[in-house]
């Protein structure tokens, strides 16, 4: 029963604004305490004693609540989703991937999501400290920073299916 309790579940704004995602045991907390109202749900079911409750998907605040949105972490991981694990002068989708500098960091070249970019070992290699131009390699995309919406999407799951229409990914 561990694994259930650790799936995610998605959590709404009154408005349906997907706000969040957060662990089961969280989910069932906020239920249980009449916080939210459960959308949709998994097939799994909680026991208890007492009682026998579905494992919620998708879940709404009963309250609206004034939300800032969050800007997404600038990680690795989160680079690497953003650019579908694939390298971006290649097209080579490898699990032996890089991250690089479009403007290497010995010319100045920041930390930032639009000067970050999955590479594998072989182009980054090849490019070295040289800018892309001077490497005359050529990027497939150009980096930017992911939409907090598009990060929501590409975090759904096969068996998430259920989340799809409150992430803009299909009708209901």
């Amino acid at each position: 029963m561990d694994y259930i309790l650790n799936r995610r579940v998605l959590l709404l704004n009154q408005s349906y604004q997907p706000l969040m995602v957060i662990g089961a045991k969280r989910a069932l907390i906020l239920l249980l305490t009449d916080k939210v109202e459960a959308i949709e749900n998994y097939t799994e079911f909680i026991h208890s004693i007492y009682f026998k409750m579905p494992l919620p998907s998708v879940i709404r605040l009963k309250n609206y609540a004034r939300f800032t949105k969050k800007e997404i972490v600038l990680s690795r991981k989160n680079i690497l989703k953003r650019d579908n694990h694939t390298c971006q002068y290649c097209g080579a989708h490898s699990t032996r991937l890089t991250i690089d500098h479009i403007i290497p960091r010995q010319k100045g070249g920041p930390d930032t999501w639009e000067n970050l970019i999955t590479a594998c070992v072989q182009c980054n290699t090849q490019k070295g400290h040289k800018s892309v131009s001077e490497a005359k390699m050529e990027l497939r995309s150009s980096p930017r920073k992911p939409l907090v919406i598009v990060h929501f999407q590409k975090n759904v799951k096969q068996y998430q299916k259920m989340w799809r229409p409150y992430l803009f990914m299909e009708k209901h």
